[in-house]
């Protein structure tokens, strides 16, 4: 069992509670410590939790290696407060739009993304809103589906000795004309496709802006720039018997770490190709995996470590990267991974409900919760350190890590309807603390994005 699950099998949270996952990383070692919650409830969250991250919106299916992780500890978490305090919303209105002259220009080769901060910044307007572009998935469409506050919206990742360039729209359609430019992964990264669009759609006039979108690629086109900005639906980028129909029970998927090729295909001619996978491998379970020619199917996996099956995937599409892309041609990114809020108790909220309610980030320096996991990330440091073509590695994980108050929590959807005021009442069974709300920090994943572009 690998150690870090996020979900458990109903058998496995009645028989085996000390599976659940533990408070923090501690020198790559998991604590177990006493749960205080009851059977009956952990067995309700589990089953819960397992709904929000794999039933996946089926009607939406349509650098530099930075990885210096830093552990959490009890003594260091953070109590958290309900509301942004009227002293810091003054200061960070003195210190909105100066660009600190100490700091040097980004630079790719100098500059640390995952160092740096949250600012409150009360006059910055959000970019779009979840009515004013309409790409915007209900499961993420936050204030359209009836959150109450607005502070999440106002918050900037400052670097503590670079200046961070401010997304520019039209440089960014400027970057683009001519090209294609694809996200592949998946609900994650299908957040920071819409992101993309809706950061640079308003800049495009009616009639030249058009969106078609299928179960697995979906593609927005400026027709003046002649550019595409494209999403292609690979959950674990490597194939799985859950890529077309997803499967809800993930004891039963089975990946092919070793083919690639049937996604890969709809890559091939991409000017800029930006990667994840992460949250999928963590289903708890030991990864059932084939490789090779089997004459019974799927009939013949093995069942692997997550870290173990994560690498062979890995290695598999760096291996495609390395024999089909041109350097000179494409440009390659790997996002890395969206930490999940799952445990309030990572923070320091004992009585709080995962990420429900939570309206401010953790400003703790160097925060890290159970949501993520360094094993995967050394995965990634050692893969795309061996490959031919280079890849630049946008580390969002540390930033996003301090953002509790982003997800969507309860205001969001269940089978394809707004959650009601009843299901709202119960976080513990309905909030989803792996989605982000948009617009959010999905927006700074892309400043980020645009910084290396």
């Amino acid at each position: 069992m690998f150690p870090l699950p996020y979900i458990l099998t109903l058998e496995e949270a009645v028989l085996s509670p000390d599976l659940l996952p533990p408070l923090c990383v501690d020198s790559m070692k998991m604590s177990r410590g006493k749960l205080p919650l009851s059977v009956m409830a952990v067995v309700i969250s589990a089953v819960a939790l397992a709904g929000v991250i794999f039933t996946e919106d089926l009607r939406a299916l349509t650098g530099t290696f930075i990885f210096k992780l830093i552990a959490c500890s009890r003594k260091d978490a953070v109590t958290n407060s309900s509301k942004v305090s009227s002293e810091e919303k003054e200061k960070a209105s003195n210190e909105d739009d100066i660009v600190d002259e100490d700091k040097i220009s980004f630079n790719p080769n100098e500059c640390s993304v995952m160092n740096g901060k949250w600012v409150f910044n009360s006059s910055k307007k959000p970019p779009y809103t979840d009515q004013t572009c309409p790409y915007v998935d209900r499961q993420v469409a936050c204030m359209r589906n009836g959150r109450p506050d607005m502070d999440y919206l106002y918050w900037e990742w400052q670097l503590d000795d670079c200046n961070l360039p401010r997304f520019d729209a039209a440089d960014v359609l400027e970057k683009l004309r001519g090209k294609r430019l694809m996200f592949v992964g998946d609900s994650l990264q299908r957040g920071q496709w819409e992101s993309f669009v809706c950061l640079v759609e308003s800049h495009i006039p009616e009639g030249q802006k058009s969106m078609n979108r299928s179960r697995k690629l979906s593609i927005f086109r400026a027709e003046e720039y002649n550019a595409t900005i494209e999403f292609y639906w690979a959950p674990f980028l490597v194939e799985s018997n859950s890529d077309a129909h997803i499967i809800i029970d993930t004891s039963k998927r089975i990946l092919h770490v070793d083919s690639v090729s049937k996604h890969a295909q709809h890559w091939i001619g991409a000017d800029i190709l930006i990667f994840n996978t992460y949250v999928w491998w963590m289903s708890g379970h030991r990864i059932k995996s084939v490789w090779g020619s089997f004459a019974n199917g799927d009939e013949g996996f093995e069942e692997l470590d997550a870290v173990v099956a994560y690498r062979i995937g890995l290695k598999t599409w760096a291996n495609w990267i390395d024999s089909n892309v041109n350097p000179n041609m494409t440009r390659v990114f790997f996002i890395t991974m969206s930490p999940a809020h799952i445990r309030s108790s990572d923070w320091n909220h004992k009585k709080g409900i995962k990420c429900y309610n939570e309206t401010r980030p953790v400003m703790k320096r160097g925060y890290w919760g159970s949501g993520s996991d360094k094993g995967m990330m050394n995965v990634v440091a050692s893969v795309v350190g061996r490959m031919k073509v280079p890849v630049t590695i946008v580390n969002i994980t540390q930033l996003s890590e301090y953002r509790i108050d982003g997800h969507a929590s309860v205001y969001t959807e269940s089978q394809g309807q707004k959650l009601t005021n009843k299901q709202k009442a119960r976080p513990r069974l309905y909030a989803d603390c792996i989605h982000w709300c948009l617009p959010g920090v999905p927006d700074t994943w892309n400043q980020l994005l645009y910084a290396y572009l």
